[in-house]
Parts: C-alpha cells; sequence; structure tokens
C-alpha cells in the first residue's frame, strides 16, 4: 500500500492505549474512492432535499437555489480538508485533536458543544421518522381526527407528538439491541431514497408537464430582498456541514494520503448539489402543478398518493435511511461524550437514553415548522458556535504550529506537558471563543422573539454567523496567543523539564468505558479494551528525543 510521506506512525502510541489513540499507518486504508462514497451516503437526506425545497419556499428561484447550495458547499469544503489534515497525518480522533487548541482538559468544552448539535439533528431526524409514519402510515380519518389539531401551548399536535416518541422509541430499541443490523442496512438506504427522489423527479416531469415547466417558477425577491435572504440562506448551507468539519478526522484518520482525502471531500459539492437540484426542481414544480410550494417531500408524497402499499414502501425507505443516518451520527456521538465525561453514571445505553430526551428538548416541530425556522434559526444558529471553534482549530494548527504536533502531548496529562497549558485549559482559546460567538446572540435572540428591537448590524452579523465567528475567533486567538507567547513557553517549558511518568489520556479510564462504540470506515463496531494504563516509559522518551532530532 502506498502511504503519505508525512504521515507519522502511531504504532507505539497507538500500542500503549486503545480507543481515542491514534490509529497505525497500516490501518488507513481509505481510498479517495471510498471517502467520495461516504458523501454519498451523506447528503442522500431527506433534510438536505428539504434545505433545497426551503430556498424555494423563500422565495429564490431553482438557479438561484443552486448556485447558493453549491457556493455554500465549496466555501466548506475548504475547512473540512484543513481540519482533517491532521486527522490523516497523525491518525488521531477529533476530540483529541481539539486539544492542542483548548488543552487536555479544557477539549471537553467544544466537543461536548459539538454533541450538543448532534442532539439537535437527532430530534430533527426522528421527527421526520415521525412525520413519515403519520403522514404515510396513518389513515386519513384518523389524521384529520381532533387529536390530531395542534395544541397553541405544545406548537404540535398529540397524534404527531406520539408518532415522534414512537419512531424515538424504534430507534432506541435498535441502539439497546445491537447496531450490527445497521451496519448491513446503511448500504442500502442511500440507493432506496436515491430511487425515491428520482421517483417523485419522474412523477414531477410528468406532471408539470415538461422540463421547462418544472423549472418555470421565478424568483418571488426583488434585487433589494435578494442579498440578505441570499446571505442568511448562504451561511445556513454552509452550517449544513460546520459540525462535520469539525470531526471530520473521525474519518479522514482512516485515509491512505492527503492527496486521497482531498480528492475524497471533493464529493461533498458535486454530490450535494446534484442531489439537492432533484430537491430544488420537485419544489419549483410544485408550485406550477398545486399553486403552492411543498418543500417536505414526505407532505408531497402523502398529497399524490392515496394507495395504502405505495405509502407503505415510501415509509419504509425513508425510515430506513432515517435510522441509518441518526443512530451512527447522532446518536453515537453524544452518548459516548456522555459516557467519557461520566463513565460511573452512564452506560452507552442510559446515554442514548439522554441523547433522545435532550432531542426532544430542542422541539424539533418548530424548527421543521417552517423553511425560515431551519434556515434562519436551526442552520445559522448553531453555525455560530461551531464557527469559531473552526476558526480557533485551525489558527492553531496551521498559524502557530505550522502543521505540527506532538502527539505524545496529545495524550499526556503531565502539567508541564505542551497542551496542559493552565490546568489542562487554555484560556485564551475560550476567550477567542466567547469573542466569536457573543456578538451573534443578540441577533439569535431577536430571531426567536426572545428580544423585540435590536440593533440592525446585530442581525446582519448573525445571518453571516458562520463567517462572523471564523473570522473574529481566529483574529482574536492569534492575536492572544503571540502577544502571550504561550505556544512557544509551553513548548520550551516541555524540552526542558524532566520527564514524569503519567497516564496517557486515552486509557479506560478516560473513556470511562470498554464496549463504547465508534465508527470505523463507515462501520460501527465494538472498542476493544484498551489497558489499564498507558505509561510513558524508556521507550517513549527514545522515540521522542529521536523525533525532534528529526526535526
Amino acid at each position: 500500500m502506498e502511504t503519505d510521506s508525512n504521515l507519522i506512525d502511531t504504532d507505539d502510541v497507538g500500542r500503549r492505549g486503545g480507543g481515542l489513540c491514534p490509529v497505525s499507518v497500516a490501518e488507513r486504508t481509505l481510498s479517495g474512492w471510498d471517502m467520495a462514497g461516504l458523501w454519498i451516503a451523506l447528503v442522500t437526506n431527506v433534510p438536505n432535499y428539504y434545505l433545497a425545497g426551503s430556498l424555494v419556499d423563500l422565495g429564490m428561484s431553482w438557479w438561484q437555489g443552486i448556485a447558493t447550495i453549491f457556493l455554500g458547499n465549496l466555501i466548506i469544503v475548504a475547512p473540512i480538508c484543513l481540519t482533517a489534515h491532521a486527522g490523516v497525518r497523525y491518525g488521531v480522533h477529533f476530540s483529541v485533536q481539539l486539544r492542542a487548541a483548548f488543552g487536555v482538559r479544557g477539549a471537553f468544552v467544544p466537543a461536548l458543544l459539538r454533541a450538543v448539535v448532534a442532539c439537535g439533528w437527532c430530534g430533527i431526524e426522528s421527527w421526520i421518522g415521525g412525520q413519515s409514519i403519520f403522514l404515510l402510515l396513518l389513515p386519513r380519518s384518523v389524521a384529520s381526527s381532533p387529536l390530531a389539531q395542534p395544541l397553541s401551548w405544545l406548537g404540535t399536535s398529540p397524534l404527531e407528538l406520539g408518532c415522534f416518541l414512537l419512531f424515538s422509541v424504534l430507534q432506541l430499541a435498535v441502539v439497546w439491541k445491537g447496531m450490527g443490523a445497521i451496519n448491513a442496512l446503511s448500504r442500502f438506504s442511500a440507493p432506496i431514497l436515491i430511487l425515491l427522489v428520482a421517483t417523485l423527479f419522474a412523477w414531477a416531469y410528468a406532471a408539470a408537464g415538461s422540463f421547462g415547466d418544472m423549472l418555470s417558477t421565478p424568483s418571488r425577491l426583488s434585487p433589494s430582498q435578494f442579498w440578505p435572504v441570499f446571505f442568511s440562506s448562504l451561511t445556513g448551507c454552509v452550517g449544513t456541514w460546520a459540525s462535520l468539519a469539525l470531526n471530520i478526522s473521525d474519518f479522514a484518520r482512516f485515509a491512505c494520503s492527503q492527496a486521497d482525502q482531498v480528492f475524497g471531500q471533493m464529493g461533498l459539492p458535486i454530490f450535494q448539489t446534484a442531489f439537492t437540484f432533484a430537491g430544488l426542481a420537485i419544489t419549483s414544480a410544485t408550485v406550477v402543478i398545486f399553486g403552492r410550494t411543498i418543500s417536505n417531500p414526505i407532505e408531497l408524497l402523502s398529497t399524490i398518493n392515496s394507495n395504502f402499499f405505495v405509502s407503505a414502501i415510501a415509509f419504509f425507505g425513508i425510515a430506513l435511511a432515517t435510522i441509518t443516518t441518526n443512530i451512527p451520527a447522532n446518536f453515537v456521538a453524544p452518548a459516548t461524550m456522555l459516557l467519557s465525561l461520566c463513565p460511573s453514571a452512564f452506560s452507552f445505553a442510559t446515554g442514548s437514553l439522554l441523547t433522545a430526551a435532550i432531542s426532544f428538548a430542542f422541539q424539533p416541530w418548530k424548527l421543521m415548522g417552517s423553511s425560515d425556522s431551519f434556515v434562519y434559526t436551526w442552520l445559522v444558529g448553531y453555525s455560530a458556535v461551531l464557527g469559531p471553534i473552526t476558526g480557533i482549530m485551525l489558527t492553531d494548527y496551521y498559524v502557530l504550529r505550522r502543521a505540527r504536533l506532538d502527539l505524545s502531548g496529545l495524550y499526556s496529562d503531565n502539567e508541564h506537558g505542551p497542551y496542559y497549558y493552565t490546568g489542562g485549559y487554555n484560556v485564551v482559546a475560550f476567550v477567542a471563543l466567547a469573542a466569536g460567538v457573543v456578538p451573534a446572540v443578540p441577533g439569535f435572540l431577536h430571531k426567536v422573539g426572545a428580544v423585540g428591537v435590536t440593533w440592525e448590524m446585530f442581525d446582519v452579523v448573525y445571518g453571516s454567523a458562520w463567517f462572523f465567528g471564523v473570522s473574529i475567533a481566529s483574529l482574536v486567538y492569534w492575536a492572544l496567543s503571540r502577544c502571550c507567547g504561550r505556544a512557544g513557553r509551553r513548548q520550551r517549558h516541555r524540552e526542558a523539564s524532566s520527564t514524569r511518568t503519567e497516564p496517557l489520556l486515552c486509557t479506560a479510564k478516560s473513556l470511562g468505558s470498554s464496549d463504547v462504540k465508534k465508527i470505523s470506515q463507515n462501520n460501527i463496531t465494538k472498542m476493544k479494551p484498551p489497558p489499564p494504563t498507558c505509561q510513558r516509559g524508556e521507550r517513549e522518551r527514545e522515540r521522542r528525543i529521536g523525533s525532534e532530532k528529526g526535526r
């Protein structure tokens, strides 16, 4: 196997640890085509279709929507490739990569924020599954009963809420029973959903009369109205993958080389644009066919079909795609984070249960209630938090450290270690994080109605929250780091200090349990129990001295 000459052999650290420890060069087997195939599975989901339809619903024409989505994905693929570099070179997990900028203990904070976003997506995906039960399986008489009428204090109907809870219970049953079946079913979910969308596309073509009629819906936005909608929608499109831009190393660390991971990431703008074109075209056609915009594919399926057998097949496809996406992406990450934070209080099953409870608190029926709330409240809202984290990580890795990390230091709890900072926390990183997030808060509160009036500039900042957060957090982090000289002093201090035996932060103690699940090469497998300790002995000192001489 041909590998990148810049890959760092992590066998020494890997043999002394497990779980969060880096993968060895021999385990990095994903080719560029494998990475591209991963994106096919990631982009083919109902929320991405809904995002495309939402842009039409917000007033854009089909070509304006396509241009916005393509540009947004072209922008976000840059930080994805840049963040993945450390994962490929050092074979490290996302939560370990965070330690370089935030500290060996402070890394839990941004990792927890990422997990909270996953909880929100978990609720949205579960709501989509519940809607497929409500709209496709329930008889019309039941779906139009008094129980299906929304309650003002709840924001949804008792029947829809019951379907949401039922689908959540189904997912938890899969989690508790075991996830071996998910691995087998996941390979079929994307093709089935693509087939459903292709069927809807063919129907829209036939019902609209021609391809030109499908795409004939004009923009409803004047030039002065278009640009505010465009910039906020662009931020929403970037925000769709802002979370994966942080933890892409979880996948990229298995890539054969940097060239393979970059080649694979190029699949995002290509596949996303192709998939969302179908969603935009179909949604545009609904205006011609029904005289109104139907951006939700489940609602469209229930509108055009009255055959229960066809509805049951459609439900199966949507449910399969939702479960095989939601459990690995949005149940596993938060549950694992809870388990590592408090292993004595949580098992993987109870962590998954708490994840489901937190997802309920997000009230996904309100987030998915309109195109405005989905794009401007949800996608733009969480990008205001994740953008600054991305900026800090990239500035620390490329500008301050020149793409070089002390691999052993990432796993060291030694108070003289290079990433221990102050008690394990890098105060500079948290100041920069606050500087990037706080200015977007007034605009967010105004958007959700918590504040009646705010300065117009706050709304502008919130509309471009990801871009603003990345820029400000990067600048503040760079300036304060240069002012304090923290990184250089810590490195020199580490080299001058005596070697002290400390456990590495990849032990069973730090992980919390040996049955934590992880996603490896798009499969879900059980971790091998790590050894009880990862002591830094004479062998490590010799390896580190040799590494320093090599530099």
